[in-house]
């Protein structure tokens, strides 16, 4: 008696990993390349625009593009992640975000857990996006890595 065949990897993960959660890497990993781009091209526009940023410090141009660089590359990191399928690049390219995210959330309690315009702005610009792609790149399946 003839056994059919096991699906293939790749099959194994289109089905374990809907389209809906695959286009949201994809939207957060243009997200990230975009601000970068923002944050290079109008640097001192982001710093007063952007609520909480002027009251750490400041305006550090030299700082600023560091962060932008360090947002370019994770922007791509995900862009590849999400075109190679590849969980590892994911993670990789999630880290800093999610690093910069739990700073953000120690900023937050040091500024005793308020409930305003930064908070909403971080949640929503930060906390969600990263947490949100760090799930989804957890739960996809790792693929075989061909010596």
């Amino acid at each position: 008696m003839s056994h059919p065949a096991a699906p293939s990897r790749h099959k194994f993960r289109q089905q374990q990993e809907p389209k809906d959660m695959v286009r949201i890497l994809w939207l957060v990993g243009a997200y990230f390349l975009i601000t970068s781009a923002l944050m290079w091209a109008a640097p001192l526009s982001w710093y007063r625009l952007t609520p909480g940023v002027a009251a750490m410090g400041p305006f550090n141009l030299h700082f600023i593009r560091d962060i932008v660089l360090i947002f370019a590359v994770s922007g791509l990191a995900v862009l590849h992640g999400c075109r190679t399928g590849q969980r590892a690049v994911l993670l990789v390219g999630l880290a800093w975000p999610a690093l910069h995210a739990l700073f953000h959330i120690l900023l937050w309690i040091e500024r005793g857990v308020p409930l305003d315009t930064i908070a909403l702005v971080n949640l929503a610009g930060l906390q969600l996006p990263v947490w949100t792609s760090l799930a989804i790149a957890s739960s996809i399946e790792p693929k075989e890595s061909h010596p």
